[in-house]
């Protein structure tokens, strides 16, 4: 990050961040009736390696939002995700959804950067950020027109979150220390969830089965990346999600 501050300091991104097409509304498109799924672009994983060799974020981004996708996760984190800014323009230059940027998020400078690459919304995460850091960087971002996704794992984290203001509330069901992947987690923390807010539940959801179950306990959205990205034709896989007789209930 260093060495992108040093190339493009807070002035530039300000003359980059008015080029910028106008931010999309996340938050809109997932309070719509219907399933939401926000269909991740990850070719790599911490824990699982390479999930995609053939990875191209222009065509993964096309034929997931034609196969359905209420809106894209892309993955921008170099070093463990191999992703990269170039693969989040590609693909929100391609579609007309919401388009998130997922990195390690820390400083309002990386979010003036995500909006100069026309990114729509972005990723916190509680566990990584202090209460200060939290505030600042949602009013970084509605600064900017964005609204983004606080993922929490804990009650604690929780609490923590709906006291800065979010809205947008990501239960992650991977513990980030051992990777381990437990659905009771969303099912634990849906309780307390304000009705007000936009509950979406990540990791490990990989059968219509187990939305309709997390939908009917209250999310109204769907974090699905890495059982898309391995599958052989990922948007076939998500349109049998959205069309299953589970998923339809």
């Amino acid at each position: 990050m260093d060495k992108r501050r040093r190339l493009h300091p807070l002035p530039v991104l300000r003359m980059a961040v008015k080029q910028a097409s106008p931010a999309r509304d996340m938050e809109a498109a997932l309070r719509r009736p219907g399933l939401h799924i926000i269909a991740e672009l990850k070719k790599a994983s911490p824990s699982r390696g390479v999930l995609r060799s053939d990875f191209d974020a222009k065509s993964l981004g096309i034929s997931l939002a034609g196969a359905g996708a209420a809106a894209l996760s892309v993955l921008t984190e170099e070093e463990f995700f191999q992703g990269s800014l170039a693969n989040l323009r590609a693909a929100r230059a391609a579609v007309e959804i919401p388009v998130l940027r997922k990195d390690f998020l820390f400083d309002p400078w990386q979010i003036w950067e995500a909006r100069s690459v026309d990114a729509d919304s972005y990723l916190l995460i509680a566990a990584i950020l202090s209460d200060v850091q939290l505030s600042e960087l949602l009013a970084a971002g509605r600064e900017l027109g964005m609204e983004p996704l606080v993922e929490v794992h804990t009650r604690e984290e929780l609490q923590r979150v709906l006291r800065a203001g979010a809205r947008l509330i990501g239960v992650n069901n991977r513990d980030l220390r051992t990777f381990d992947v437990r659905l009771e987690t969303s099912f634990e923390l849906i309780r307390e969830i304000p009705r007000d807010c936009v509950a979406v539940s990540e990791s490990g959801l990989r059968s219509a089965s187990d939305m309709a179950r997390l939908r009917d306990a209250g999310f109204n959205a769907f974090l699905i990346g890495e059982s898309l990205m391995q599958a052989p034709d990922p948007a076939a896989a998500l349109r049998a999600l959205l069309s299953a007789p589970a998923a339809a209930v």
